[in-house]
């Protein structure tokens, strides 16, 4: 027991015998890899050109993000708006068709008006007035004006036919509107112009529309201010499309 006594208490004096600095300049000495490692994580971080690249490529990121954003939400606006006045002509045609009653008329056709003036909106209107006549769009059947097919109307919207109004939303316009007939197209402002007005009427018993009276078949430009355009047209089968490529 001696001996290991006599070494202890030698190595307590040997360890009081350095200073602070000494052993810290002994343990610097052991562990040069750590000690380098912590200089440099304590030295590390991101200069000021460094930081500002970083914020630039977030800014730039995120300005192609909401622009792409942006058209995104413009085209699917315009595309919905097309659809909704595709989709109005086609209730207008299945009215017409079978014969819903309006003001006591069970016969009446059920159409669209677009004015040149008002391009934010347009209506549906029953077209009751005036009543059957041989000089009318429909004609009289041949049992005459009184007959349960005699149709009354004149294929135009008239004064008090209003059933309702649809105002577009988001500065949607109809920006053009066209009617073919005797072999060609009139329209709104495209073709020369002159096109005041847009009667697109439906009647039973056939699908064929009465476009401005002598038309046969229409066409619709519909127009966001952002840009962009869609069209719908209507066919002289009755056929209604909301994407149709273009218009005259």
């Amino acid at each position: 027991m001696e001996p290991l006594t006599t070494f202890l208490s030698a190595g307590r004096e040997a360890i009081r015998g350095f200073t602070t600095k000494q052993v810290r300049q002994e343990g610097n000495s052991y562990f040069p890899l750590a000690n380098e490692r912590r200089e440099q994580t304590l030295s590390s971080g991101f200069t000021l050109t460094e930081l500002m690249v970083v914020l630039a490529i977030i800014v730039t990121i995120t300005t192609v993000a909401l622009s792409s954003q942006s058209s995104f939400n413009k085209t699917i606006i315009l595309a919905n708006t097309a659809y909704d006045i595709a989709l109005t002509l086609r209730s207008a045609e299945t009215y017409g068709l079978v014969g819903r009653a309006v003001d006591g008329a069970t016969s009446a056709g059920y159409g669209l008006n677009f004015q040149k003036i008002s391009p934010g909106s347009f209506t549906l209107f029953a077209d009751t007035f005036p009543g059957p006549s041989a000089s009318n769009c429909h004609g009289l059947p041949a049992a005459g004006a009184s007959a349960p097919d005699a149709k009354s109307g004149n294929c135009t919207y008239d004064q008090g036919e209003k059933v309702m109004d649809y105002v577009l939303g988001n500065n949607i316009t109809v920006s053009d509107f066209c009617a073919y007939s005797f072999g060609s197209w009139a329209c709104a402002y495209a073709q020369g112009g002159g096109l005041s007005s847009l009667d697109i009427v439906f009647a039973r018993p056939n699908p064929d529309p009465f476009i401005n009276i002598q038309g046969t078949k229409a066409c619709l430009t519909i127009s966001s201010p952002q840009g962009g355009s869609r069209f719908v047209s209507i066919a002289a089968s009755g056929e209604i499309t909301a994407n149709a490529p273009s218009c005259p």
